[in-house]
């Protein structure tokens, strides 16, 4: 992969995490912050431009806003296996089958989170070699950050994450791919939890 999109990678899938405050702090500047990650000036401006509406709150808001856009609602979980297969009872082999991948690329999952969460395949994405069960993986990452983008508002200031990921690293799927997949999923009961979450 091109060291330009591996960087944009990085960086996005580090904005697409849960804000804490310790990530609050350390993009605070975000023109350093993109100019010690990202080695394109003008991915460097258009990046600061694209997010710099997220740092314009403050970082509770911040974090009621993620929980809200990705926490919330079924369609813009950040998953990978929940996007493709949703409640399907498959989920747990696709997790095994992704847990196996990562540990043959001789890498790790670190965190409390699980295998197919897309930040963390994201980053995998960026720094893993070539082939092809990568480029495999770099179009189901296609697939769920599609249909995430699809879902979320272009008020939403984390609308501009995906549109960038959609404009320089992936490329949309085709209406048959779509089709496809759609067929394999099972749909959750309810797309509006029916309870509140908790900040993390």
């Amino acid at each position: 992969m091109k060291e330009e999109l591996a960087e944009l990678l990085i960086v996005t899938a580090r904005f697409l995490d849960y804000p804490d405050r310790t990530f609050f702090e350390e993009c605070s500047n975000i023109d350093v912050y993109l100019k010690k990650y990202i080695s394109s000036e003008e991915l460097q401006k258009e990046m600061s431009q694209r997010l710099m509406p997220l740092f314009s709150l403050e970082l509770k808001e911040l974090q009621e806003l993620y929980v809200e856009t990705f926490d919330y609602k079924e369609k813009t979980g950040l998953y990978l296996t929940a996007q493709e297969l949703g409640d399907s009872r498959r989920r747990g082999d696709a997790l095994i089958r992704l847990q196996r991948l990562i540990a043959d690329l001789g890498f790790e999952k670190v965190g409390i989170e699980l295998t197919d969460y897309i930040p963390m395949l994201m980053e995998l994405l960026a720094v893993a070699p070539e082939n092809e069960e990568i480029r495999h993986l770099k179009r189901r990452l296609a697939y769920a950050i599609h249909r995430i983008f699809s879902q979320v508002s272009s008020s939403n200031p984390y609308f501009q994450i995906f549109d960038s990921l959609m404009t320089h690293v992936f490329e949309a799927p085709s209406s048959e791919e779509i089709a496809r997949l759609l067929n394999e999923r099972e749909e959750a009961d309810l797309d509006e939890l029916p309870y509140p979450m908790i900040y993390r």
